[in-house]
């Protein structure tokens, strides 16, 4: 199961409250589905929680008995085009089927408390998708209608939950790249517990990426000192070759047979292992004159 199909099915484990929160989100899932007019409504789920929510969440909100969905393609359609039912459907959304359908928000259905974010439920579980928070961040919501859009770009705004617009196959999207808001819209709406894993993925790649820059430094230290130590073997051996270790001072003697002995060592260890003890600055101090008299 896909996270966009668990985030469904959290969401579709909420009852189905009283009529005001039924109809609010009955408006969500009818302006964010496949179709919505005066002679048909159609909605397409792969989430089969979904499709059962369907009949019931229609049923409180507008007292019409409709059909359950059926499979469609691995998916799941749920058609409307009895006359009746959609008449009831559009009353219980305050939507007049005389004139011209215009589809916008009706802000009304949404003053009662609650009601905001079960219009933003029916939404996300009409038009919404977010991707699996272990490879990326990102959230969205798809309508066919522009009107609609921009008004729920306005609601998702007075929420507190700004979100960017683009247009995609003729559909309007609003959608969200940051963690932090996908957190936030995910446990507004009702999917905690998806929420939670969101924020679970985020440590976890803090977590590894930290590691990996730790690794990728302390890899990055262990060829420094590699390099520096070959280069100080090399002058010892030059020196050694063309002037003879006894000729160093005795300070510089044991600096070059320590390092000689133990050619992969780091400087601070290599400090700790002098007899008597000196300090890893005193020791460079030694090592640096080695490299410029073996130059």
């Amino acid at each position: 199961m896909s996270f966009a199909s668990e985030v469904k099915a959290e969401l579709c484990r909420i009852p189905v409250g009283g009529r005001t929160l039924a109809v609010a989100e009955c408006c969500g899932v009818m302006l964010f589905c496949h179709t919505f007019t005066p002679r048909e409504i159609r909605v397409v789920t792969a989430s089969r929680a979904f499709s059962e929510r369907l009949p019931k969440l229609i049923r409180r909100a507008s007292g019409a008995a409709v059909p359950e969905a059926v499979p469609a393609g691995g998916r799941f359609a749920l058609s409307l085009t009895e006359p009746e039912t959609l008449a009831r459907i559009f009353s219980a959304l305050d939507i007049d089927t005389t004139r011209a359908l215009s589809h916008h928000i009706n802000l009304g259905l949404l003053e009662e408390p609650g009601c905001s974010e079960a219009f933003l439920r029916g939404a996300f579980l009409a038009g919404g998708s977010v991707t699996d928070p272990a490879k990326s961040y990102h959230l969205e919501l798809s309508t066919a209608h522009y009107s609609v859009s921009r008004e729920c770009a306005a609601l998702l705004s007075e929420m507190g939950f700004p979100p960017r617009e683009i247009t995609r196959g003729g559909n309007y999207l609003l959608y969200y790249k940051k963690s932090e808001i996908i957190e936030d819209l995910l446990s507004t709406i009702g999917a905690t517990t998806c929420a939670m894993r969101v924020m679970a993925a985020k440590v976890e790649k803090s977590m590894t990426n930290s590691i990996n820059r730790k690794v990728n430094c302390d890899a990055a230290n262990v060829d420094k000192t590699v390099a520096a130590a070959q280069a100080q073997l090399e002058a010892i051996r030059r020196i050694d070759r063309e002037y003879g270790l006894d000729t160093l001072p005795e300070p510089l003697q044991q600096a070059a047979l320590l390092r000689f002995a133990n050619p992969e060592v780091s400087l601070t260890d290599l400090a700790r292992l002098s007899y008597p003890p000196v300090s890893r600055s005193t020791l460079s101090y030694r090592l640096k004159k080695l490299m410029e008299y073996g130059q």
